[in-house]
């Protein structure tokens, strides 16, 4: 197996063999993310890519699922795409789920019937990182695209038939704009209704635009208790019947996981609980990313 730098994945394919179908993101440019700065995007070599899943076929005897990294590996070709996971299908028969990361853009680039033919040949599932449903904020993080812009691809991927993760992340506004993070980004899960909604909180790593940002001054982050006030409004307003949501993450400081709309209450109860004190916050040394 042949990786390059950093790998990263989603919390859910920690089991699943990572295969590095890209090198880097496509974008690489959010004021707040510090992974694959080490890396300038391109796309491997389908021969390449092949015999990574040949040699993991000879190490491993039962591989579930696999997950093609790094950063917007849907970026691919769709003629290649298919190549590889028809070759998955081939040699690896037991995998359950393939799944991939992908941007507002490289989805749009696929056509609906080019998504349906990768899921019908083994795409299971694609993360995309809504990161805030508010167009002020996603334009101060550089995410290089709105909020209607990242809703459309993520019902385009829901309407394929391949499962939808969205991720969000708490305190991106900050103390100024956390009402509107919350509210806005309610509003865009409501409508793209994901499978999966995933919840992870701010972290500020030097060498991003972001840290540079909270070093002057100029972004205030949102306190533990703050982070929580915030979540119990962004659940208050989703309206996402039989999506998955979980906040278990290491970057969060509190776990919370159960299945939307039916456990909406008990999720800000456990909010309120620890806002009142009755349950710990998770240390800031205990943080990750």
């Amino acid at each position: 197996m042949r990786y390059e730098g950093s790998i990263y994945r989603p919390p859910s394919e920690a089991w699943s063999l990572i295969i590095q179908a890209t090198i880097g993101c496509s974008h690489n440019k959010c004021s707040f993310c510090s992974m694959y700065k080490d890396k300038k995007f391109r796309i491997r070599k389908t021969e390449e890519i092949l015999d990574d899943i040949k040699e993991a076929r000879m190490y491993y005897k039962s591989i579930k699922r696999v997950f093609l990294a790094d950063g917007d590996a849907l970026m691919i070709k769709t003629t290649e795409l298919l190549r590889i996971l028809q070759f998955i299908k081939e040699w690896i028969p037991e995998c359950e789920r393939v799944g991939i990361y992908a941007s507002p853009k490289s989805i749009m680039l696929k056509t609906s019937e080019e998504l349906k033919l990768l899921r019908e040949a083994g795409l299971g599932i694609a993360y995309l990182g809504l990161e805030s449903g508010s167009d002020e904020i996603l334009r101060r993080i550089n995410k290089g695209a709105d909020s209607e812009e990242i809703v459309k691809a993520g019902l385009r991927i829901k309407d394929s038939g391949i499962l939808l993760s969205v991720t969000l992340i708490s305190g991106l506004g900050g103390a100024k704009l956390w009402k509107e993070h919350a509210l806005e980004s309610a509003n865009a899960i409501s409508r793209m209704k994901p499978d999966y909604l995933g919840l992870l909180t701010l972290m500020v790593e030097p060498g991003t635009k972001l840290y540079d940002e909270v070093s002057k001054g100029e972004f205030e982050l949102l306190t533990p208790q703050q982070v929580a006030l915030e979540t119990i409004e962004l659940l208050k307003n989703i309206d996402a019947e039989g999506c998955v949501f979980r906040s278990n993450h290491a970057s969060n400081y509190l776990s919370l996981k159960g299945t939307l709309n039916k456990d909406r209450e008990m999720l800000i109860k456990q909010l309120n609980e620890a806002i009142e004190g009755q349950v710990d916050f998770r240390d800031e040394f205990l943080r990750g990313l």
